[in-house]
């Protein structure tokens, strides 16, 4: 309360941005310490749709396991306890299996992916039962200039953008329907796109209002914050000025702001600051995806990025982080290519990337250390780094699954000018994953007690045309993968840290009051495994392997896994955000 007072004298606004945080946080501690919804009392008597026994339960507070039974009604966990003598529907014996809250991914990019696959396999068999998306470019909003700037990437999936806002696509979810629940910010890019395009300016005042607008239309619709991903143009092109009046925006309606910030590399320090300063004078928490500090020169700073993030929480500043923790990251090979190459969009790199004066501009920038922005290829040992992962034109296929200086090799040409030559023949659209973080780092960041975890790949499958593609591992292995390895091989993390890394801590900071704990009155999002067989099966050759060990997985109370096979079962819900008009 008393910085809800002190607040008073920088106006009404901020009073009430102050209030709708707290009324965020005491809705979480109800959820807590009390039934998420009361049982009638004639509901009470009637049978159990299913029953849960002889579970080891692991809460997802981060307390240890106990034992007891637990039974589901109409979705919700209606009672723990010792539930032999009820009667129920259905029963499930775990036989001394962990029973754990269903699995949160803080940023799962399947927008698109669910509405070609919507049981998305790979999510299922890790147990995650709830994604968060949207980095930056959200699914909506669209207009017509998006749809054809971005038309061949559509056209990869097979996808008909039949939508133009969230509530729009959220609408083709539910008619469809989907195997996991699901939830969205709006991108500050998406925004962008709609009223600058991909163009390097800077908005006017009528402008900025206009995509103010479009914050607050996608925040009533449902969206959970405003996000960013700042190395991707035309992201860079924002000003922190115009990122902070992006996330006020969200902030009014209880949003957080999410961010792949402007640096994982050499600019990691001042690109941290930035997330800050915006989360700050927004009134927004700030949630940093995919937490690294990238790039050779900066293997062994995870220190410092923990102690400046720590220094930021003692201060005051609400911000968090996730991690995938794999050594490698994955994303558009066009990120090589310095931020003023991609102003207008990709044909206009391509354009670029053919005019020999400019390639040799390109090729100068990418030689050239820079903390200006992050140059991936300063950032790599060589090109034996850089894993070809997707292509979109099908004679580009057989590269799928080498490095830079294989295909370098086979095309008897520089790496660079391989580099350049791939984007022009693939639209600039290839995708690739790239080694560059060192081990320590990457464990130091999945231990901090504010550090949950994210896949960042979209939800996928082995058959199909998702299964044409070579993903990163990660896709298919992040969770059984942190358990396999940190857990049980490496015991950096207990169980049920780990646990709560997963479902409580994720769940608290996206204000999910009814998920991501095994309580009475929760919806019953829940897996059950055997903590000492679970495993990921993906690997950077063979991606396309499905984690195993995941024996039940239940999404609003419906098992999508029972036995250890998928059901076809779709339960998946929309989950909306604090700012959410019906």
């Amino acid at each position: 309360m008393l910085r809800v007072w002190e607040s008073m004298r920088y106006g009404q606004a901020t009073v009430r941005k102050q209030l709708v945080a707290s009324a965020s946080r005491v809705a979480l501690c109800l959820a807590l310490f009390q039934p998420a919804i009361a049982t009638p009392a004639h509901a009470a008597n009637a049978p159990f749709d299913l029953v849960i026994v002889h579970g080891r339960i692991i809460d997802g507070t981060g307390s240890p396991w106990y034992s007891g039974d637990i039974g589901i009604r109409n979705g919700r966990i209606a009672a723990i306890g010792k539930l032999d003598r009820q009667s129920r529907v259905k029963t499930i014996d775990a036989h001394d299996r962990v029973v754990a809250p269903g699995f949160i991914d803080m940023l799962g990019q399947s927008e698109l992916s669910i509405l070609v696959e919507p049981r998305l396999p790979s999510k299922i068999f890790q147990g995650v039962t709830t994604e968060i998306t949207g980095e930056g470019d959200s699914v909506a909003p669209l207009n017509d200039s998006i749809i054809r700037a971005d038309r061949k990437v559509y056209e990869h999936y097979g996808v008909t953008p039949d939508w133009r806002t969230l509530r729009q696509y959220f609408a083709r979810l539910e008619k469809q329907g989907i195997g996991i629940n699901f939830a969205t910010y709006v991108g500050a890019t998406s925004v962008r796109r709609m009223i600058l395009g991909d163009e390097d300016r800077r908005p006017t005042a009528q402008q900025l209002e206009q995509m103010k607008g479009l914050v607050a239309e996608s925040m009533r619709a449902g969206a959970m914050g405003l996000s960013s991903a700042l190395e991707y143009a035309p992201a860079p092109y924002a000003s922190t000025d115009e990122l902070i009046a992006l996330a006020r925006e969200a902030a009014k309606f209880g949003g957080i702001y999410a961010t792949h910030m402007r640096s994982e590399g050499d600019g990691i320090m001042a690109a941290l600051e930035e997330a800050v300063r915006i989360g700050r004078e927004a009134g927004a928490p700030v949630e940093i995806w995919h937490l690294k500090t990238a790039g050779k020169n900066n293997w062994g700073r995870m220190p410092e990025v923990v102690a400046k993030i720590d220094a930021a929480r003692a201060s005051g500043t609400d911000i968090s982080a996730n991690t995938y923790a794999y050594t490698a990251w994955y994303n558009d090979l066009s990120a090589f290519v310095p931020p003023w190459a991609h102003d207008g969009g990709n044909a206009k790199l391509v354009t670029r990337l053919t005019d020999p004066v400019l390639r040799a501009r390109i090729r100068k920038d990418m030689l050239s250390a820079s903390s200006e922005w992050d140059n991936e290829w300063d950032e790599i040992a060589g090109p034996e780094a850089v894993l070809i992962g997707v292509v979109h034109k099908a004679d580009l296929l057989p590269l799928q699954g080498k490095t830079l200086a294989e295909v370098a090799r086979s095309w008897k040409k520089d790496p660079m000018e391989s580099l350049f030559d791939l984007l022009i023949a693939d639209d600039a659209l290839t995708e690739v994953a790239v080694f560059g973080m060192s081990e320590a780092d990457v464990a130091l960041a999945l231990e901090q007690p504010w550090v949950s975890v994210d896949n960042d790949s979209p939800g996928t499958s082995p058959q199909g045309i998702l299964g044409q593609e070579h993903p990163h591992p990660r896709a298919y292995g992040t969770f059984p993968r942190i358990i396999r390895k940190y857990v049980r091989e490496e015991k950096k993390l207990t169980l049920h840290d780990a646990i709560r890394k997963f479902t409580a801590l994720p769940a608290q900071r996206m204000r999910l009051t009814d998920r991501g704990v095994l309580k009475e009155g929760m919806w019953a999002d829940i897996v059950i495994f055997d903590p000492a067989t679970i495993r990921d099966a993906a690997t950077f050759e063979s991606p396309n392997q499905l984690s195993e060990g995941m024996e039940h997985v239940l999404v609003n109370g419906v098992p999508v896994i029972e036995g250890g096979k998928m059901t076809d079962a779709l339960p998946g819900k929309i989950l909306h955000g604090p700012g959410y008009e019906p």
